[in-house]
Formats: structure tokens, sequence, C-alpha cells
């Protein structure tokens, strides 16, 4: 029986990516996002591509029940999960007063909160088969706080933090938990944000290479892999620097998002 894959933020960018490459291998995908007419097409491709089962959830992240829905619809077509991967996610930048705080509350909805409870939803299953993996997606901004990225440098710490402390709780249970923090990646992250000049570290990259160094750091049971050698200098590097010091840095890297034309945002939230 193929193992199956739980992806959020599946319609584009690097979900969609995850789903391809885990149908190449063989896993049979579920594809969760808002945009259903994408997630059709996608889930398409890939039974045409690879014979794989592809199963769509409509779903907002942001809402407070989204993960309990999530676990109902799986539960009601008789699907259990083996991976589930915690891509979903958006971000804001500028100044904190300047942003919307609706905006930001939501963020933190679709980074955090439904991350965490969908986890909550699925890990159990894993452990009563005795074994399964969860990746969680979250950013090289995790290693630092990061002026004017505030909330989603937050966000992305807490991603990051929570990964490696469930990597230690399951390694010896059958779990693997692997954290992934890209560069800037080539999606529709910088429009939802508004702006490419939010990338603010690294040299923007695609999502092939990205996803295909996050699954083999996951055969390997890494912790978390940051892909890139400038990445990985920045996530090694940072943490052992004086925290003020690092912030103040960050500031002036980041400064130049408040005087970059910002576009109206995309109106999809998870990327």
């Amino acid at each position: 029986m193929s193992p199956t894959a739980l992806v959020t933020g599946a319609s584009s960018g690097l979900g969609a990516e995850f789903a391809a490459q885990l149908a190449a291998r063989g896993h049979d995908v579920i594809l969760t996002a808002r945009s259903a007419d994408r997630l059709t097409a996608l889930a398409e491709r890939l039974r045409t591509a690879h014979g794989v089962r592809a199963e769509v959830v409509v779903q907002d992240l942001a809402q407070p029940d989204a993960a309990r829905r999530i676990a109902a619809e799986l539960a009601e077509r008789g699907l259990t999960v083996d991976l589930l991967v915690n891509n979903a996610g958006f971000g804001t930048c500028g100044r904190f007063e300047e942003t919307d705080g609706q905006r930001d509350h939501d963020q933190l909805m679709v980074n955090v909160v439904a991350l965490v409870d969908l986890t909550h939803e699925l890990l159990p299953g894993m452990l009563a088969r005795g074994s399964g993996a969860v990746v969680n997606v979250a950013s090289v901004a995790a290693f630092q706080p990061s002026p004017y990225f505030a909330v989603y440098s937050a966000s992305k710490t807490f991603v990051l933090n929570f990964g490696l402390a469930l990597r230690q709780e399951y390694r010896r249970r059958g779990i693997r938990v692997l954290t992934l923090c890209p560069g800037p990646v080539e999606t529709g992250f910088f429009d939802v944000i508004g702006t490419r000049e939010a990338a603010v570290t690294g040299s923007f990259t695609t999502p092939e290479p990205v996803v295909r160094a996050a699954l083999r750091a996951l055969d390997r049971d890494r912790a978390y892999v940051t892909p890139g050698l400038t990445n990985a200098v920045t996530a090694h590097l940072s943490p052992r620097r004086p925290r003020t010091f690092v912030t103040a840095v960050a500031e002036r890297l980041a400064r130049r998002v408040l005087s970059a034309p910002i576009r109206p945002r995309a109106e999809a939230t998870t990327v």
C-alpha cells in the first residue's frame, strides 16, 4: 500500500512542488489550500503523470477550526496520513503599527495555530501505526529577530523550535520530524507580501532544489535543513552573536522595505 502525504498550501509554490516530488516517489497525496480550481488541476496532473491517488481538501487555514475540519474530512473519506507537510504560510512586512492587525492575526493562525492543530490531529495516528513523518516549513528568518517582519520572523522561530522539540520527543518512537528553513524562493510568497525587497538575505532559488533538499534531509532523519550555502551560514552564525547586535544588523538590512513600492497583495494566503 502506498504511503499518503498531506501537503498544506499545495496550490502553488513549495506546496505544489512537495506534492509533485512526493507523487514521483510513489506517495498518494492529499492537497489542501483555499484554491479549489488550482488544487483540482494539480491533482489531475499528478494522477496522470504518476498514477497515484490525489485527493483535494479545500480549507482556509486561517479559520479557528481548520485542522478539525480537515481531520473530519479525512475520516469521512477513510484516509490516513503517513507524512504531514505543514507548508502553508504567508508574511507581512513594514512598520508594525502600520500593518493591519487582522492580517497579522490571520498570519499567526496559518503559520502557527493551524500547523500545531493539524499536527495534533494527525500525529497520534502515526504513533498508533508505529511510523510517520512531519515536515514543517519555517524560514531562515527563524534564526534571528527581524524588524519590519516582526510577526513573520517570530512565527517562523516558533515553527523551528516546535519542530526541534517534537523531533527529540518522537525520534525513538518511529516518527521523523524535519524543519525546512529556506531562504528566498520564487513562489507566490512575495506577491502576497507585496514586494521582492522582502528577500533581504540570500539570492532567489526555485522550489525544485529546495524540496529536493528537504526530502533528502528527511530520508537521512535530519533535524532541520537550510538549503543553500548562504542560508546555512546565516543559520549557523547568527545565533552565536549577541541578540541585540543581530537584531540591529537585521534592522539595517530590512529597512529598505520601508521605501519599496508595495503592490496590492495577492488574494492567496497559503503559499
